[in-house]
């Protein structure tokens, strides 16, 4: 019997994908969590063979719950809307077993959910075309810590204070940031690494 822990946000369809799954002969949905942090705790008490999780979650995402999970034996399969670059990169990153696209029918779903349990990856073909034409981050992690504050609607000397920085120091990467990005602003900046799923 393989043992699935479903961490999905809306309600509706963790519901739905538990009904589905159960109908399989060998696949036992143990639970679902409706955040990343009830997630975690379920984990730790049921222990299943692999987490099926969205990516945007309150409390914690699907991506941070993969990165913890990257050195055990509880297998990941992301099941997401989002078909962001940045996203695919931190899933492969998390050495994620599976990461799928929530239009996936469900007679596939299951048999990646099987190939999983057999040791096989799967990663949806349009993400795989993405970054491997390089539509990398080009953002080190302080960038986009940075990235993430102005996002916030922090300003420079917010930002400065709160990383204990100087003023000209934020004001130098963030001039960084609008270069690589190819941006005008730095609200403009926000707005495309958010889209790539990069902060």
């Amino acid at each position: 019997m393989i043992r699935i822990l479903i961490a999905e946000d809306q309600g509706l369809l963790s519901s739905v994908l538990a009904t589905i799954l159960n109908l399989e002969d060998d696949l036992e949905v143990v639970g679902t969590a409706k955040d990343g942090a009830e997630a975690t705790l379920m984990l730790r008490q049921l222990k299943p063979d692999i987490l099926l999780t969205d990516i945007e979650m309150p409390h914690k995402t699907g991506l941070e719950l993969a990165e913890e999970l990257k050195e055990s034996s509880i297998k990941v399969m992301i099941l997401t809307t989002f078909a962001r670059n940045g996203y695919f990169e931190k899933a492969v990153d998390a050495k994620v077993s599976a990461y799928l696209l929530k239009d996936t029918p469900s007679e596939e779903l299951i048999e990646h959910i099987h190939s999983t349990m057999n040791g096989k990856v799967y990663y949806e073909s349009s993400l795989i075309t993405g970054y491997m034409n390089n539509q990398r981050n080009p953002l080190t992690p302080k960038e986009q810590e940075i990235l993430t504050l102005i996002a916030m609607g922090a300003t420079s000397m917010d930002i400065s204070t709160r990383l204990y920085l100087t003023d000209g120091t934020i004001r130098n990467y963030i001039s960084e940031i609008i270069s690589k990005l190819g941006a005008k602003n730095r609200v403009e900046a926000a707005a495309k690494a958010k889209e790539k799923g990069w902060v």
